[in-house]
């Protein structure tokens, strides 16, 4: 009883110290050193044993295994974002979708413009970076509350492409290793669920900022706020030729090479993007120093969250709680989506909670004859149900340090499209998949 109340106090705590801005390198040691606490882990290595067996040594082996698992591909995935971003890439490909769609529907442009991004390979984070200063000045031309901005970017990066078939984002790939399927599994069903996600979540957001319009909110300038004044930009479509690549290698190498297509495949989008951009080009090796950087922030906040999900683990309450789960009435496909979602919830990261996850459901489920490729989608999809929490680190860092707002402003609104709508979506896979679709 005293280990489930210190991991449910650990999550608790570790969530309203993300909400008050907390950075997650010191809240996440800090939260599972409770977690400890009340499940008689030592907090300092006593011996060598293997695996450790005391709060350090457990969170920093959750700590690096992620990175060392992952790494090239948040490196990869950030300098192809970043050179996208130097080179005016992304910034054409927003403003030919925003040019488009006009500034009576800003948020809609947003999202598409997410969508097309993500999609095409581009780190969430660095998506994020890169439309934010189109995006503020869209909502300022439109006169509509900055709050939602955060939103918007979280709606069309996480919510619809994400965990979506054909996806290079990591959450995508990181079931292949466990569970030797394709990237584009369950791709019917995924299809049909980001239909209904992006029909009923942009009606949502556009019903939520109607509504803070009627209550009289409107764009608030501030000093500081980036202007949008480049132009020399290359041509839209050149500027997807990168994002293309991208898309095309992972299919083609994946069965082949698995989750290091998706290695390469970034790879190769980064040399396209230098290629296609290199008359554009500003000044590439800030461009390379600053993905680097990104990269490892990026990868440093989650792997902060794994470690704190590995102390987690560890714990006598989660090993019971993850045996009462699994021993859930129903099927298995519908048990490890609960599964994945609640550790992703606890964790506050996707693929946190999908690398802490899978190792341990998908020898049960695949030993009981689970589908693999509706297992992959379902645990995918799962896994970005209910991440978003507050101390998730692209909530934490695109509300905070992109887009300057307060938890308390721009939180909910976001939470709304990151967690509900995508809930949704997963409940609508699931009942595909339980009809044979």
């Amino acid at each position: 009883m005293l280990s489930l109340l210190g991991l449910i106090g650990g999550l608790g705590l570790l969530i309203v110290l993300a909400m008050r801005g907390v950075n997650l390198f010191v809240a996440t040691p800090l939260c599972a050193a409770l977690v400890a606490l009340t499940s008689g882990m030592p907090l300092l290595p006593l011996s060598d044993a293997t695996p450790p067996t005391d709060l350090v040594g457990t969170y920093m082996q959750g700590f690096s295994g992620f990175i060392a698992s992952w790494f090239f591909m948040f490196l990869f995935g950030s300098l192809f974002g970043k050179l996208m971003e130097d080179c005016g890439a992304a910034e054409s490909v927003a403003r030919w979708v925003i040019a488009r769609i006009g500034a009576h529907h800003a948020a809609l442009a947003i999202v598409i413009a997410c969508v097309l991004l993500t999609y095409g390979g581009v780190s969430l984070f660095v998506v994020a970076f890169s439309v934010y200063p189109t995006a503020l000045s869209l909502f300022r031309a439109a006169d509509l509350p900055r709050r939602f901005i955060p939103a918007a970017l979280g709606f069309g990066s996480i919510t619809i492409t994400m965990t979506a078939a054909g996806s290079p984002e990591i959450q995508n790939w990181i079931p292949i290793k466990y569970l030797h399927t394709s990237p584009w599994a369950g791709w019917q069903a995924s299809l049909v669920a980001a239909l209904v996600m992006g029909v009923l979540g942009q009606w949502w957001l556009n019903r939520m900022i109607a509504a803070a319009r009627a209550r009289g909110e409107r764009f608030e300038a501030r000093e500081g706020d980036p202007r949008q004044e480049r132009e020399d930009l290359p041509h839209p479509l050149l500027s997807l030729v990168p994002l293309g690549v991208v898309l095309v290698l992972s299919f083609l190498l994946h069965e082949r090479l698995h989750t290091a297509a998706l290695i390469v495949a970034l790879f190769a989008g980064c040399l396209t993007t230098a290629l296609v951009g290199r008359r554009q080009l500003r000044a590439p090796g800030k461009a390379l120093a600053e993905g680097s950087t990104g990269a490892l922030v990026a990868i440093g906040n989650t792997a902060a969250v794994v470690g704190f999900g590995a102390v987690a683990k560890a714990a006598p309450a989660f090993a019971l709680t993850v045996d009462w789960i699994t021993h859930l009435p129903g099927g298995g496909i519908v048990n490890a989506a609960i599964a994945v979602s609640l550790i992703a919830a606890m964790t506050g990261s996707a693929s946190g909670g999908q690398a802490i996850a899978l190792p341990i459901l998908a020898p049960l489920y695949l030993g009981q004859g689970v589908d693999a490729a509706q297992l992959h989608r379902s645990v995918a999809l799962a896994s970005g149900a209910l991440d978003a929490m507050p101390h998730n680190g692209y909530i934490v860092t695109t509300i905070r340090a992109i887009c300057g707002e307060t938890h308390k402003a721009a939180y909910w609104p976001m939470a709304a499209m990151t967690m509900a709508v995508p809930t949704l979506g997963l409940v609508i896979c699931l009942v595909l998949f339980s009809l044979g679709f």
